[in-house]
């Protein structure tokens, strides 16, 4: 046996490539297009293919099955791990790959977390040790994000130890977050598998996956060490084309390495002890030789007189490659300078006879890496006993100094000194060749280099003090559940815990602080209460946690018998990662009675939907008493009730996930109810409050001449409803209705010539377009579009995306880039100053931070979209604006003028299109017509079509785009709709008052409207003399704003008087009340009552028969202030008329004392009404600080005047 093993290690394990079915692609360029597919990424057995680094992950267990069949071995797969960003994708993708998965006898079983996934990863190697397997051996892969590695530390010290089958072996893939884009800390798990003692690989690129995954299996098989695999998010999440080869990497086992009796892998019976022999003294010596026989690391760049060395791994390769790209250093350069590099594969254990080979000559080794010191610490090791003449210096995170250096500071304080390569955050390329030119020029000078080093570290100075105008913080989704389970009542705090609602952590109105690993949700508490005045907290915990751990921290809390109510957010769906199922079955009445087995003796129930649980079976009855059902209407009263209990208790809120119901109503899993919600914008207030109650990305602004406004985005709204509650009377409901179509798809178009073929730019260095957008708006289908065209083009391409929780309305990048070659390609990144191009989807990301550090002018091109999409700012504060001109100025002064083409993409596509999901495929047509997009159109065209989504109307949408390019103003005169005057400002002075004297005609008569006339015509001939019109106007728009107060009967009259239905009509397609009917939501006065433990008023839904009774209302407008008026003794009625009576007082008191040292005084006394709006408690709420200011500047206006300060008198002085 040992002679048979013996012979089987000095031969290569690559088996000659069998006849294999499937297609083959060679070549460059793709001659027939319409042969590629999207299954080609799992089905071609040769060429190259387009995959992303998950889809990778994908494919390389079926190629280790062909390698197997073709060496004569019967084996299968095994899959298993929890998902996790940056693997977030990695179930869907097994899922959706099923069939291909199969066909190779690969089992995928997600594990319900990560540490029981590894321990079925166990089980697989277990196989052949006792009777009754079926096939030669198991080979299985373990994925999770760095903290499930963390979670699996006892599982893998164990595992690892025991080791893997011999036609078996394991990957783990872990996936690292360095930057923490999508996590609560950064990760680096490096140094746990190096604690449980397994091999580590670091794949650099999509490539590599393939690669390198197929030698982790084998060297797990010759080791028998369990292989760890680094998916860093900048790989993983990296779209390439590849060479697909089952056959292509040659695998060779030592041959100068000998096995001991039994060789190394799994057994059983096999006592501890021997296990750790095994491990500490064969196992990792084995995957070291196997490392040195296929010369895992290796030197990738050298020069004939080596001085300088640069060892690197993993992402740092990359960047390293891209920094001496930047710096100007090609191999001839490199040659004179006497660099050297070298290429790490295996970061643990460093395997020391290539490194020494490396290492021989050379007068310092620069370490690059990211985060902590790994390759570093072994470096300085290995070589620790050399020769002082011939060790060179090893620098890496600090200088010469080392990491232990004290240096003493002038006030006596001791200091280690500043970092070379910072452990914490991310190494950008840009700094990487700083320190890499600091350390060449010890020793060499170069004009090119000090050039190129001048250019970096001038746009790195730039960025030192970034100028934040505004932010895109990601927030929930538009309907989300979380928008209103996260929600307390006042006087309460949450504990935050991992999910989308772990983002209440940051939103000013939700008080909830702090937050735990996963599944200790809310246990902090037993550690807080015992010492704290504080009674009673809440903690948010998802279903999905529930189901992975989290049942245990309410275990806990009961048996610590604190005061805390469990809110678990049961949303049918594991929302964070992709709308995947939970792994196995979690209904509510099935957690209801798990809860009430652990001990929970109170359950409550609250839903959107209280009705679906008529007929429900099953539920708990805790202490025999029926699990009450409540709306979500009721959370406020809800939550007071069970803050006031004594013991741990359950609101289980159940809601389903927002972006999920989108997908099954898409896919027809799911009723898409034939409603939608629509803002008169006559009768809104722009006050906000339904933004605040239904914290919806939805609701926009909209400018109309009568002020900011409220509009729903019926392109992204999913049809909560929760805006509804907002205490206003302008929203209703459209039930029935259907959206009209966009006027390019109705074919009101002009006869278009074709637009001329663009002249596009070379690719024979990479090419950088850099997309940008927010998260959901379709940037990362906008990269995988291009991806897949650059593919079908035979060019080399990579596409990153950059996301994270920037998914959830945040700011979102794609790094493309383009090259005539794959291997021209380095960095996945667009570095410091080097986009060709920018396609920006959202001005507010576009003209960030961020994005600006990839432009430089005389480089960079520019299209971008200025239509303002509102941040989350704005779901709290109603006066919240884009800073449009200040952000358009420095786009413009980034990349030059004549560099950057603005338009309002979103604008033009909705009109054209009907919805404005198609903004980007337009902005992509512009972009390429401009010659931005350096790929083919046919390849653009195909990639649409491959996309399967709304083919024809991408397809029209980028024709548009190009066409407007060509001509923008023939694309606007057809895409604009006809002017609607009531929604557009008014150019002069005499429009606004000739506007608002008809208006106020209409509102009461024709002396209502003089009255209004009359004031405004004495402002504006006493401000004659002063020169300008700006008071003039304030109190042409101001007056009529109190003017024109909107009590029940104009309410009533903007609703009848034939406006709003225009607008419906503008809108949905047919007549209301004919084609569709049209519901309101109201809160009549005269019986509308506050809620005894809010005190909100809660509004009523009043069907089409409401409309007949407005229009009497309207009529009856007469009435308005005579003895007859029953509307006018209310609250709010009087609060309005003195509004008015003191606006009144206020211009008289303008008029006697306006003056040029009090204009700015009195045009602010005159604009005070901007900050009163809404109706009800919310205009008396917003009226109360205005009091105070109108007092103020009442104040100002009145005080005497200040004589100017003297001056002194010059003295000068003369010499005697």
């Amino acid at each position: 046996m040992a002679g048979s093993a013996h012979k089987v290690l000095t031969e290569s394990l690559t088996p000659a490539a069998p006849s294999l079915t499937g297609r083959i692609i060679g070549g460059d360029t793709m001659s027939d297009l319409s042969s590629f597919t999207l299954e080609d990424k799992y089905t071609v057995t040769s060429g190259r293919i387009y995959l992303t680094g998950i889809q990778a992950l994908v494919r390389l267990p079926m190629l280790q099955r062909l390698r197997d069949e073709a060496a004569g071995l019967n084996t299968a797969g095994f899959i298993s791990g929890y998902r996790g960003s940056p693997l977030g994708g990695l179930d869907q993708t097994l899922w959706k790959a099923k069939a291909h998965l199969e066909r190779q006898h690969i089992v995928f079983q997600p594990g319900i977390n990560e540490d029981l996934a590894a321990t079925a990863v166990w089980g697989s190697q277990q196989v052949g040790l006792t009777p009754g397997a079926k096939y030669d051996g198991v080979f299985g892969m373990w994925y999770g994000k760095g903290p499930g590695v963390d979670r699996c530390g006892d599982v893998f010290r164990h595992a690892n130890a025991a080791g893997s089958s011999r036609y078996g072996g394991v990957l783990v893939v872990a996936g690292d977050d360095h930057a923490a884009k999508s996590s609560t800390l950064p990760h680096q798990t490096e140094h746990i598998f190096k604690a449980v003692m397994m091999p580590v690989l670091y794949p650099a690129n999509v490539q590599e996956y393939l690669e390198l995954g197929l030698h982790g299996w084998a060297m797990s098989r010759y080791s028998g060490c369990w292989v760890a695999f680094k998916a860093l998010a900048d790989t993983v999440e990296t779209s390439a084309s590849v060479n697909v080869d089952p056959f292509a990497v040659d695998i060779r086992l030592p041959s100068d390495y000998a096995l001991p009796e039994g060789g190394l892998n799994i057994r059983w019976p096999d006592p501890p002890l021997q296990q750790e022999a095994r491990l500490t003294h064969h196992k990792l010596y084995a995957a070291l030789a196997y490392a040195r026989a296929n010369r895992l690391n290796r030197v990738v760049l050298d020069s004939p007189a080596p001085r300088l060395g640069i060892l690197t791994a993993g992402k740092s390769y990359l960047d390293v490659m891209q920094a001496l790209d930047e710096l100007g250093i090609d191999a001839e350069l490199a040659a004179q300078i006497g660099l050297r590099v070298f290429k790490v594969a295996m970061v643990w254990p460093l395997e020391s006879d290539g490194v020494r080979r490396f290492a021989e000559g050379l007068e310092e080794i620069l370490v690059v890496e990211e985060k902590r010191q790994m390759l570093e610490y072994q470096l300085k090791e290995e070589l620790y006993n050399w020769r002082e003449d011939v060790r060179p210096r090893i620098v890496g995170k600090f200088d010469e100094k080392g990491e232990w250096a004290q240096i003493p500071k002038a006030n006596g304080i001791v200091d280690h000194g500043e970092w070379l390569l910072p452990a914490a955050g991310e190494l950008s390329v840009a700094r990487i060749a700083q320190v890499i030119a600091q350390r060449i020029e010890r020793f060499f000078t170069s004009p090119v280099i000090e050039a190129r080093l001048k250019l970096i570290e001038a746009k790195q100075k730039s960025l030192e003090t970034p100028l934040v105008l505004v932010e895109r913080k990601p927030t929930f989704c538009s309907g989300c559940p979380h928008n209103t389970s996260t929600r307390l009542p006042e006087g309460s705090r949450a504990l935050a815990g991992i999910g989308c609602h772990y983002m209440a952590t940051w939103m000013p109105d939700r008080t909830t602080t702090t937050f735990t690993h996963m599944g200790g949700e809310g246990v902090p508490w037993v550690g807080q209460a015992p010492f704290t005045a504080e009674k009673h907290i809440f903690a948010n915990l998802g279903d999905g946690t529930y189901f992975h751990s989290g049942v245990l921290a309410i275990r806990q809390a009961v048996a610590a018998k604190v005061p805390i109510t469990y809110k678990i957010l049961y949303n049918d769906a594991v929302a964070m990662t992709g709308g995947q199922p939970i792994d196995g079955t979690l209904t509510v009445p099935q957690l209801t009675r798990q809860l009430e087995a652990e001990g929970i003796a109170r359950i409550v129930i609250v839903t959107d939907e209280p009705e679906k649980y008529a007929g429900v079976t099953g539920l708990a009855t805790p202490g025999g008493q029926p699990i009450p059902i409540r709306h979500r209407d009721e959370l406020d009263a809800v939550q007071r009730e069970l803050r006031d209990y004594p013991a741990p208790s359950i609101l289980i809120y159940d809601q389903t996930c927002a972006t999920e119901k989108r997908r099954r109503r898409k896919r027809g899993k799911m009723i898409d109810p034939p409603k939608r919600a629509f803002i008169n914008e006559l009768v809104c207030e722009g006050c906000g409050d339904c933004s605040r109650e239904s914290s919806c990305m939805s609701v926009v602004p909209v400018e109309t001449d009568f002020g900011r406004k409220r509009a729903i985005d019926q392109s992204s709204c999913n049809k909560d409803f929760s805006c509804l509650r907002g205490f206003c009377p302008s929203f209703v409901t459209v039930e029935g209705g259907t959206l009209k179509k966009g006027r390019a798809v109705a074919g009101a178009q002009a006869d278009f010539p074709e637009p001329p073929l663009p002249e596009l730019a070379a690719t024979a260095r990479p090419f950088n377009l850099l997309v940008t957008g927010v998260g959901g708006t379709g940037v990362v289908t906008l990269g995988a579009l291009i991806g897949i065209a650059a593919h079908l083009d035979g060019k080399g391409i990579s596409v990153l995306d950059m996301t994270g929780l920037a998914q959830k309305f945040g700011a979102v990048f794609s790094h493309i880039r383009i090259a005539d070659r794959p291997e021209d390609i380095h960095a996945t990144r667009i570095a410091t100053g080097e986009a060709d191009a920018v396609l920006g989807g959202d001005l507010i990301v576009t003209a960030g931070s961020e994005a600006l550090s990839k432009m430089r002018e005389g480089t960079t091109r520019v299209v971008a979209n200025v239509a303002e999409a509102p941040t989350s700012d704005f779901l709290l504060n109603p006066n919240w604006q884009p800073p449009t001109a200040k952000l358009d100025q420095r786009l413009e002064d980034t990349v030059g003028e004549g560099n950057v083409w603005f338009l309002d993409a979103q604008k033009l596509a909705t009109a054209l299109m009907g919805d404005a999901l198609y903004t980007n495929m337009f902005l992509l047509g512009f972009a390429w017509q401009k010659g931005l997009v350096p790929l083919s159109l046919a390849a653009l065209s195909r990639a649409i079509e491959l996309n399967g989504t709304a083919v024809e109307k991408n397809l029209a949408a980028f024709l548009w785009g190009r066409r407007a390019a060509t001509d923008l103003a023939a694309v606007q005169r057809i895409a604009e709709p006809p002017e609607v005057v009531h929604l557009h400002p008014s150019q002069s002075l005499d429009d606004l008052v000739a506007s608002r004297v008809a208006f106020l005609t209409a509102y009461q008569n024709a002396a209502y409207a003089e009255r209004y006339r009359r004031l405004v015509e004495q402002v504006r001939a006493a401000e004659a003399s002063l020169g300008g019109t700006a008071l003039s106007e304030a109190v042409a728009r101001y007056y009529f704003k109190v003017l024109a107060i909107k009590d029940e009967y104009e309410v009533a009259r903007l609703y009848t008087d034939g406006t709003f239905t225009e607008r419906l009509q503008e809108v949905f397609e047919g007549v209301p009340g004919k084609d569709y009917q049209v519901h309101a939501y109201l809160a009549p006065p005269l019986w509308a009552k506050p809620d005894p433990v809010t005190g909100k008023i809660k509004k009523r839904q009043y069907g089409p028969w409401i409309w007949p009774a407005l229009k009497v209302l309207a009529r009856l407008r007469f009435l308005r202030g005579t003895a007859l008026d029953i509307f006018a003794r209310s609250a709010d009625r009087r609060l309005e008329l003195q509004q008015l009576a003191d606006y009144e007082a206020d211009v008289a008191l303008i008029l006697a004392n306006l003056g040029t040292d009090r204009r700015e005084t009195a045009l602010a006394l005159a604009r005070l009404p901007e900050q009163i709006r809404g109706y009800g408690h919310i205009r008396a709420a917003t009226a109360r600080p205005v009091e105070a200011e109108r007092a103020r500047l009442r104040a100002a206006l009145t005080a005497p005047a200040q004589p100017p300060a003297s001056r002194p008198v010059p003295v000068r002085v003369v010499a005697a």
